[in-house]
């Protein structure tokens, strides 16, 4: 891109030049001056908040509150009294009035992170605000108005959604107004040291210490690295780099990506596994492992491969169960409901393993 095409970032807090942020730069001073309703689509972890705020400080409404909410961390009940409040008595807690987000930010901006999370229910309500601009709390029919521009974001597909009828396909177009996409960070690799370099400089201040030098050879493993948590994965990971290298230079010794767990390795030692070997590995040893009576071999891997994943994406999502199934591309009833049956084995009631008479069938020779 010429010099004279180039964007500069909106905020000093955005950091990064490659080509796709320069379209994020470009269509975020585009969008900021107009009140119209902006989508963020992007990866976990991108920036979104961060470009939300850059939208609404170089708006008209500036001086006006920015008021974020998070979509997917609360219950549907919950979220609606957060989104549009709620009088005394009219739900059981509902001990005082309490005014809603959506009022909280009235001249100014809400930004609803996690978009996709919300309900059909809860998407008519949303809707309609969009729309007329105004909203009844809950338990009160007194209508209120407001003037409150709208910045959504979604770290999944809303046109999926929306051909599987999990989105209403009115509201997808009431937020698709202007639609800004923000790239992963592994599809900005270049941007990788000028980003360390920020977030270290943030953090050695943070907790009081020299800035240290990041070597070359850190550089290169952190460009090496895909980065599946994006921004926020590195951001926290140089925090902890600063803390182990006790002021001293960040070396890629001190480097450790994911979760500080034992790795499984191949039989000869050496470096872990590829995933498709470690699958191999665990049919091979379940194959001949020893298992509870009348538990079959189908079951005893398969069900222990499901659960575990489920666990793992609910302590990654901290127990949110939104953002595991998301995660998983599971239906969140269905998380709720293999929970429920784990709880139960765990419990000692253990459902019987044998078929079904419509599954026998199907299963049944000639």
């Amino acid at each position: 891109m010429p010099k004279s095409e180039q964007f500069e970032p909106p905020l000093p807090e955005i950091v990064g030049s490659a080509p796709a942020m320069q379209e994020v730069y470009r269509l975020v001073r585009l969008a900021a001056p107009p009140s119209a309703t902006v989508l963020l689509i992007g990866e976990t972890g991108t920036g979104k908040e961060v470009i939300a705020k850059a939208v609404h400080k170089l708006s008209r409404r500036a001086d006006g509150p920015f008021v974020r909410v998070n979509c997917g961390a609360l219950h549907e009940n919950l979220l609606e009294s957060e989104l549009f409040g709620h009088v005394k008595g009219s739900f059981t807690g509902a001990v005082e009035n309490k005014i809603g987000r959506f009022e909280a930010a009235h001249g100014g901006t809400i930004f609803l992170d996690e978009i996709n999370s919300t309900t059909p229910k809860l998407q008519v309500k949303l809707l309609r605000v969009l729309q007329e601009k105004e909203f009844e709390r809950v338990g009160e029919s007194r209508t209120i108005r407001v003037d409150v521009r709208v910045i959504a974001a979604t770290n999944a597909s809303l046109e999926q959604a929306v051909e599987e009828g999990a989105f209403r396909e009115d509201l997808y177009y009431r937020l698709n107004v202007i639609p800004i996409s923000l790239p992963p960070l592994r599809e900005r690799r270049d941007d990788i040291p000028l980003l360390a370099q920020f977030f270290v400089k943030r953090y050695a201040e943070t907790h009081k210490c020299p800035v240290p030098d990041l070597t070359p050879g850190l550089l290169d493993a952190l460009k090496a690295h895909d980065w599946p948590g994006n921004v926020r994965e590195l951001e926290n990971t140089l925090e902890r780099l600063i803390v182990f290298a006790d002021g001293g230079p960040i070396k890629p010794d001190l480097l450790k990506f994911g979760r500080a767990r034992p790795l499984m390795r191949s039989p000869r030692g050496g470096t872990p596994t590829d995933v498709p070997s470690l699958i191999r590995a665990l049919v091979r040893a379940g194959m001949h492992a020893p298992r509870p009576a009348g538990l079959k071999l189908h079951k005893f891997l398969v069900d222990g491969v499901e659960r575990e994943l489920i666990e793992e994406a609910l302590r990654e999502a901290g127990d949110n169960r939104v953002r595991a199934a998301e995660r998983l591309g599971m239906n969140r009833n269905t998380l709720h409901k293999k929970r429920e049956e784990y709880r139960r084995a765990d419990a000692g009631e253990v459902a019987s393993d044998e078929p079904d008479a419509e599954s026998a069938g199907a299963d049944a020779p000639e």
